[in-house]
């Protein structure tokens, strides 16, 4: 999500990362070091005890033009993240010119607002180059089930080893498709 905008050069505002309680316990706080050169020092992290708390902090973060860009990670389904909900931050997205990730784990598939709605998960890593026993470069299985603009599909997403951005990935896991991950896939705002 980040490396949407890890390369864009003229952009040095602060972005916004939102955490409830459980999805900290389940995915871990971010990883500084793991992150995008570029985007390291400028990570504003919130730890949220309940998700109404993370809701909150996700819309007043959303309020400021001077983040760059806000990541929610909310674990469940919450009461409070209702179809309501979800469009007040589409909305406030939309309005301020703040793009949203709205990261929800361990959640089944109930009624958002959102402009696309992707299911992600880990897939198999290639064999490794060079050492046979060191895992092989990280790669995703990304399915877009629900899109207004675009048609629903599937991908094979991961790094090569030598880029940071995302390289698009035959299914096969073989070579790669395009050099990097489609930027017209990175939409305005987007909410799951």
């Amino acid at each position: 999500m980040a490396l949407a905008f890890a390369h864009v050069p003229d952009d040095h505002r602060p972005w916004l990362w939102v955490q409830d309680k459980t999805a900290i316990r389940l995915s871990g706080r971010p990883y500084r070091p793991g992150l995008p050169r570029s985007l390291r020092h400028r990570l504003i992290h919130v730890a949220a005890d309940k998700a109404q708390d993370a809701l909150f902090a996700l819309e007043e973060g959303l309020r400021c033009r001077d983040l760059a860009f806000v990541i929610g990670e909310i674990a469940g389904n919450p009461a409070a993240l209702d179809f309501t909900a979800s469009r007040r931050l589409s909305l406030v997205s939309t309005k301020h010119g703040v793009p949203l990730w709205l990261v929800r784990l361990a959640a089944r598939h109930d009624l958002g607002s959102a402009r696309m709605r992707w299911d992600v998960a880990s897939a198999p890593s290639p064999p490794p180059q060079w050492n046979t026993q060191a895992p092989g470069d990280p790669r995703w299985q990304a399915d877009l089930f629900r899109a207004h603009t675009f048609q629903p599909g599937q991908w094979m997403l991961g790094h090569d080893g030598q880029h940071e951005d995302l390289r698009v990935f035959t299914p096969d896991h073989g070579g790669v498709v395009s050099g990097t991950a489609d930027r017209s896939l990175v939409p305005e705002q987007q909410t799951a």
